[in-house]
This record gives C-alpha cells, structure tokens and sequence, in this order.
C-alpha cells in the first residue's frame, strides 16, 4: 500500500475519532443511535468512557501518521 494513502487515511481516521469523541460527551445514551455502542434508552447520562476510548483511538492514529509520515532516511545518514 501506498504510505501516503497509509499516512492519509490514518489522519482522517484520527479527525473521525475526535469527532466521535466530541458526540459522545455530548450526546446523552438514550440519544445515540441505535448502532452506536453505548446506545441506552433508560440511561439519561454521556458516555463518557466511549468518548475517552475514542480519544485514545484518535491519539494512537494521529501518532502512526505522524511517525509514518516523516523524512526518510538516506544511505548515508544510516551510517
């Protein structure tokens, strides 16, 4: 696979899971839809774990990226 696509992909995926995040800390259980995990209709209260998890999901991708996507080294540096 291309690293650039690899890279790419890894930073949307990054933004998604902010975004997700985001939704989850405000968004009350009983208000997620249905295929979301944390959907509960007797549960008023945000989710807060599942916006947490979601963040680390976001930081590890956005670390993958930014490492993947760093100068290569030359032949002559590796020595």
């Amino acid at each position: 696979m291309n690293k650039k696509l690899l890279v790419s992909m890894a930073y949307v995926l990054a933004a998604l899971f902010v975004l997700l995040a985001i939704f989850y800390f405000v968004t009350p259980a009983d208000k997620l839809p249905h295929f979301l995990p944390g959907y509960d209709a007797t549960m008023t209260a945000a989710h807060v774990k599942h916006g947490l998890a979601c963040l680390v999901l976001a930081l590890g991708c956005g670390a993958f990226a930014w490492f993947q996507g760093g100068p290569k080294k030359s032949a002559q540096q590796e020595d």
